[in-house]
């Protein structure tokens, strides 16, 4: 690849790239030329599906295996990217637990923040402290659809999402006059672990399809150019957007 897309030779980290979402914007990554981190509690260390993807590009991997509920794994995360010349940074790991709002644990709702929102600022921080002082620097968080909607029985989630933007947004004001972009993607409905129990459901499932414009569930290759493009030199005048990639479900 050539042009304000080229991403040849960066360095890019992703959390939560061994499935879903994650690894659609780390692969979509690597084909446009970066090397990749891959951060996720579960991850291999060697011979994982999304190692497999990104080297088949030519690119080098990286796996690094982080619990983002565990406050102090991440702060040793953080400590440890700070240091690696990060030039773009994915912050798209998350996590959702349903359950009615009045029956809703606060365990629950107090997990999902950690690791949806409080996590993700913890890496941009550190990260982007890094990025400040070279003067350059491309960070991604992952929003939702629940950055601008309530959902149902997911409070937590909602909760963490909203904060996201706001998050975004706060970065952007601080950082964008030194060089570093902050931006977040807003996936729509995708087919991914996080929403088997929805297409599980054939009512719901229907309610849903009926109001996407494009017809289909998205796929998380749906995500790869977004990313590409935030993370690239064609979003260097970009700064504290969300940008959503629903198969126009807010334009409905």
């Amino acid at each position: 690849m050539t042009g304000a897309f080229d991403l040849t030779g960066l360095r890019a980290v992703v959390t939560g790239a061994n499935r879903g979402i994650g690894f659609g914007m780390a692969t979509a990554l690597a084909e446009a030329g970066a090397d990749i981190v891959g951060v996720s509690a579960t991850i291999a260390s060697s011979g994982s599906e999304i190692e497999s993807a990104v080297t088949a590009h030519g690119r080098s991997f990286r796996a690094i295996r982080c619990d983002l509920s565990d406050a102090a794994a991440v702060a040793d995360l953080g400590a440890e990217l700070r240091t690696a010349e990060v030039d773009i940074l994915v912050n798209n790991a998350g996590t959702i637990l349903r359950a009615p709002a009045a029956e809703h644990p606060i365990e629950w709702f107090e997990r999902v923040l950690q690791i949806n929102l409080t996590s993700q600022f913890a890496l941009a921080q550190a990260v982007g402290g890094s990025m400040l002082e070279r003067g350059r620097g491309k960070i991604i968080f992952t929003a939702s659809l629940l950055s601008f909607q309530g959902g149902i029985n997911v409070p937590g989630y909602a909760a963490a999402k909203s904060g996201i933007t706001g998050v975004v947004k706060a970065l952007a004001n601080e950082w964008a006059g030194s060089g570093v972009n902050v931006n977040a993607i807003a996936p729509g409905y995708i087919a991914t672990d996080n929403t088997q129990a929805l297409r599980d459901d054939p009512d719901r499932s229907a309610a849903i399809l009926s109001r996407i414009p494009a017809g289909r569930w998205g796929q998380a290759s749906d995500l790869g150019g977004a990313a590409v493009f935030l993370a690239s030199a064609a979003s260097d005048y970009v700064d504290g957007v969300v940008l959503p990639v629903d198969g126009g479900w807010l334009g409905r």
